[in-house]
This record gives structure tokens, C-alpha cells and sequence, in this order.
């Protein structure tokens, strides 16, 4: 018989599917230019491979046991920490546009602040709740922020605010679901802002972002040319969509049509009934999580890195949205899963597994309708 679990996991793994197979398709539809040439058809190919990469990475992270990911933390936090700042190392890391945040081999790319996102959730998770997971017991000390002051000084100096600040709000979150005190939180933001603040003066181009974002609600002319295009790319769509394939803005006035602005091109192509299914899916996707965090005991391990890594996917699908539809300032934040795909596809996919494995019974428990329960006393069923 079909219990709630069953139909929760499947409706989860359903929404996952629908969004990752979305994004294979738009991410075709977008890499098509005015200019027909066989960059369509790599993109296309590139994504498809990392989409598999992702896939297999996300198999392999849900057949892990849930209580295994505990002991796992520490070494996937201190991977990336070395990787972070191999990164940094002349002749190691790639520098594109200024910036040096990728290790490459060949045609393919990997961008170690990615993995952050991951591995910091998990290790704050980890130092926060004792093993024996008894609820209320979790960590307070002040000390736990330092984790966070590890990887973000690493990210910064690639530079990348936007990852830093992203990869921040999700240790934020952690601190906050095991219950840190408040005034931890005003303490290290006293000296968080400032820094934030002088990165912003020192460098001219971040400044002028949000200065021209600032503009444009009193000047639409003073309004960057992205955000321009890509509000135009919306609205051409109406409310059904000019259809899949045929929208004419992608065609070299949309900058980042098939990475940061894919969105615009679905609101073109997809109308808004696309839009609002993409924006539905997520919803779905983020319910049938939390339904099954729901069974596990609150304020647990599994439970703190399972809600934190479905609330960071989630909110980066939605922050993506806002600088779409110029609700927040422009930065490079692609869409989850739906976005061309690089390293940001196969962390993410890979998150989706690691949730799964956490959201799981463990080996000696079992399901019925009263939750997870240990197999020892649930009765067997008795024959006829």
C-alpha cells in the first residue's frame, strides 16, 4: 500500500526531474544566436555531460547512509578548503575577466566556491549537534563562526562577493536553525557590514551596480542594459509565450541568455504560465522537502543540513527571479538546474542527493503512519 512517504518522495524526486530536464531544454533554446554556429551545439553537449556527471554524483551521495554524512563533514570542508586556495595559486587556478575562480582540465571547469555551499552547511551542522542528537543540546559557542571566516575570505579575494555573501547567509541559516544566540549574530555582523561596505568602495564596478540599480527606479534610462533587455525579453512574452525555440531576444540582445538571464527566455518562449510553472515547481519541491524533513527528529543533524542545503537551492532559484525581474540588483547568480551548467549543475544535483540521503529512514528504522520509528518495535504482520 502507497503510505504518505511514498508519494511525498515521488512527488519531490518528480519536481527535481521536471526541473533538471526543463533546463536541458532551455538551455538549447538559449544558446541559439542570430549568427547559426557549432557553439549552439557544445553548449548544448557541455551541459548535457555535467548534467550526467550530476546525476551520477547525486546516485552515488543518496546510497550513502544518513549517519555516515556526519563523519563525512569534516573531510568535504577541509576538500574545499584546500581547494579554494589552490585556486588562488598562480598556474593552478584560471583567471577569466579579471577574476581567478576556476580549476580547469582541458574543455571542462570546476569552481571550488560552489562546493562551499555544500560542505559548510554540513560541517556547521556537525560541530553544532551532538552525536547523540539529543534535541535542545546543540552547540552556542561564539567559536562556530569560524568555519565561515575560513572559506569566505577565500571567496572574496577571487574575486566573487556575490558567492561570499550566498555562501554566508547559508552558514547564517545553519547558526540560526541550531539556535545561536542573537547576540552572536549582532556581534559578527557589526564586523561583517563594514567590510562589506569598504569592498564596496574599493571596487568601482560593484558601486556602480548598485548606484545605476538605485537610478533607474527614478530614470529607466539610467538602468543596466542587462536588466533593460531582460525586462523586455518578459514582457514580450504575454501570457503564453511567443513558443519554444522562437524567441528573438536571445538572439544576441539578451546578454547571459542561457547562464544568469535563462529565466527571461522562458518568460518569452513559455509566457507567463512558464514563469509561474517554474516558480510552481520550486514551491512543490520545497513543500515535499519539508514534509519529509518533517518525519525526522527536530533540531537533529539530518535534519538541520537537510533544511539548510533545500533552503539554499530553493532561495537561489528565487534570487535568481529578483535579479531577473530587477527586484534586487544585477549578479551573476544562474538558476539552479535550469541554467547552463558547469560546476553550480553538479553541486547542485549532488545536494538534492545528499537531501535525499539525510530525508531517508536509516537502516534500523521504518515507516508507518506515526513517522520514523525503530524496526524493533514495529510488530511483524501477522499471517492469516
Amino acid at each position: 500500500m502507497t503510505t504518505t512517504l511514498d508519494w511525498e518522495r515521488n512527488a519531490f524526486l518528480s519536481c527535481a526531474c521536471l526541473l533538471a530536464g526543463l533546463g536541458l531544454l532551455m538551455v538549447h533554446s538559449a544558446s541559439m544566436t542570430s549568427w547559426p554556429s557549432e557553439y549552439e551545439r557544445v553548449y548544448v553537449t557541455r551541459h548535457a555531460v555535467y548534467l550526467g556527471l550530476g546525476i551520477l554524483g547525486a546516485t552515488a551521495a543518496a546510497r550513502i547512509s544518513p549517519n555516515r554524512w556526519r563523519s563525512l563533514a569534516p573531510w568535504l570542508y577541509v576538500l574545499t578548503w584546500l581547494l579554494l586556495l589552490a585556486v588562488l595559486v598562480p598556474g593552478i587556478g584560471t583567471k577569466v575577466n579579471g577574476a581567478q575562480r576556476w580549476l580547469r582540465w582541458g574543455q571542462f571547469s570546476f569552481q571550488p566556491s560552489e562546493l562551499a555551499k555544500l560542505a559548510l552547511p554540513l560541517y556547521l551542522a556537525m560541530l553544532s549537534i551532538p552525536r547523540d542528537e539529543t534535541i535542545g543540546r546543540a552547540t552556542r559557542s561564539p567559536w562556530l563562526v569560524l568555519p565561515i571566516a575560513f572559506l569566505a575570505p577565500l571567496i572574496l579575494v577571487e574575486p566573487d562577493l556575490g558567492t561570499t555573501l550566498f555562501v554566508c547567509a547559508g552558514g547564517a541559516l545553519t547558526l540560526w536553525v541550531v539556535g545561536w544566540p542573537l547576540r552572536h549574530f549582532l556581534t559578527f555582523s557589526a564586523v561583517l557590514f563594514p567590510a562589506v561596505a569598504a569592498m564596496l568602495v574599493l571596487k568601482p564596478y560593484q558601486r556602480e551596480r548598485l548606484m545605476d540599480f538605485a537610478r533607474m527606479w527614478s530614470d529607466w534610462s539610467e538602468a543596466p542594459y542587462q536588466l533593460k533587455q531582460s525586462l523586455v525579453t518578459l514582457g514580450a512574452g504575454g501570457v503564453f509565450g511567443v513558443g519554444l525555440g522562437k524567441g528573438s531576444q536571445k538572439l544576441s540582445f539578451l546578454p547571459e541568455s542561457n547562464t544568469d538571464f535563462v529565466v527571461a527566455v522562458i518568460g518569452e518562449e513559455l509566457g507567463l504560465v512558464g514563469t509561474l510553472g517554474l516558480l510552481g515547481l520550486w514551491g512543490a519541491l520545497y513543500i515535499a522537502g519539508l514534509r519529509l524533513l518533517a518525519k525526522l527528529p527536530f533540531g537533529s543533524f539530518r535534519y538541520v543540513a537537510g533544511f539548510v542545503l533545500l533552503t539554499q537551492l530553493v532561495g537561489q532559484a528565487f534570487v535568481n527571479v529578483a535579479v531577473v525581474t530587477g527586484m534586487v540588483p544585477t549578479k551573476g547568480i544562474p538558476h539552479p538546474l535550469v541554467s547552463y551548467g558547469g560546476s553550480n549543475l553538479v553541486v547542485n544535483l549532488l545536494s538534492l542527493g545528499v537531501f535525499w540521503s539525510l530525508a531517508r529512514p536509516t537502516d534500523n528504522t521504518t515507516w508507518n503512519s506515526s513517522g520514523f520509528v525503530p524496526s524493533a518495535v514495529v510488530e511483524p504482520a501477522r499471517s492469516a
